[in-house]
């Protein structure tokens, strides 16, 4: 009996050991230090709005997405979103959740992410079975497609019931921030001045749909590329230009060869910061 006692203990400390050596994740504050999930979801709890960046491909960033949605959950009412759906298929998202349409309907009527199934559905259903609102904040992609390629004027011909999908225009913009300097580094200088204007109507969007679904009260929870929110810019930039008065937090996603030390380059990019391996799995 001792015997087969010793041999499970010793079983039990080589599992952990191996964990330890090979964790599949690592949280990290602004500041690189190392945080617990449960003191994350202590001081996320406290928001009014989180923008949760992922890896699109990444299974770490929607396991904890999902795990963050049912922890928050528990602690306030929610309001969710997400930059993988577009404003024009709200009526059919709403048509979903309130078990108007099956799964088969959605994916006939919306313009649904290839990996929707396995990275977003779960979320999607979590609030279909919590009776919690989802919103799609992000402009329909043709429209953006008209901005990189004929800049915010080419949004001018568009219909006022084209309009009503998109942020109000003007919108602001500033060329000289950071992020999208860095997209225009990035693409070589590829679509020009446009590349990262058509990534500001998507922040601007997607910003404006947040603020339009807040409820004073309610924890609202969006979901977007880490890009779209790293370095409390895009959506940010202009949460704060629209409602400076609430209590931002973001989250980011990260790889590195190591995950046990937070490398420099990616301190103060987000509130919290998941780290991820570089040789994790990907969605697709």
């Amino acid at each position: 009996m001792i015997r087969i006692v010793f041999i499970i203990l010793f079983q039990f400390f080589l599992i952990c050991a191996f964990a330890q050596k090979n964790p599949a994740y690592q949280l990290y504050n602004t500041k690189g230090n190392k945080v617990s999930y449960k003191k994350m979801v202590r001081k996320l709890k406290k928001a009014d709005v989180i923008l949760f960046g992922e890896h699109h491909d990444n299974p770490i960033s929607h396991w904890l997405q999902l795990e963050l949605t049912n922890s928050l959950y528990k602690e306030r009412d929610l309001t969710l979103g997400a930059e993988m759906i577009e404003t024009d298929n709200q009526q059919y998202l709403d048509q979903y959740l309130a078990k108007e349409i099956d799964q088969k309907g959605l994916d006939s009527l919306a313009r649904l992410w290839k990996n929707y199934p396995t990275d977003y559905a779960p979320l999607v259903d979590f609030a279909r079975n919590h009776d919690i609102r989802f919103i799609g904040t992000n402009i329909p992609r043709r429209y953006a497609s008209m901005v990189y390629k004929g800049g915010f004027e080419a949004l001018d011909t568009l219909h006022p019931h084209e309009k009503a999908w998109i942020a109000a225009l003007p919108i602001a913009y500033d060329p000289e921030l950071p992020g999208y300097l860095a997209m225009l580094e990035m693409g070589g200088m590829h679509g020009g001045e446009n590349l990262p204007k058509a990534q500001a109507i998507k922040d601007a969007t997607m910003a404006e749909s947040i603020d339009e679904n807040f409820e004073e009260g309610r924890l609202f929870l969006h979901f977007n590329g880490s890009y779209h929110s790293d370095n409390y810019e895009g959506i940010l930039w202009y949460l704060r230009r629209i409602a400076p008065e609430r209590d931002y937090r973001t989250i980011t996603t990260v790889s590195q060869v190591d995950v046990t030390r937070l490398e420099d380059q990616y301190e103060r990019r987000a509130d919290f910061i998941i780290c991820v391996p570089e040789n994790m799995t990907k969605t697709y």
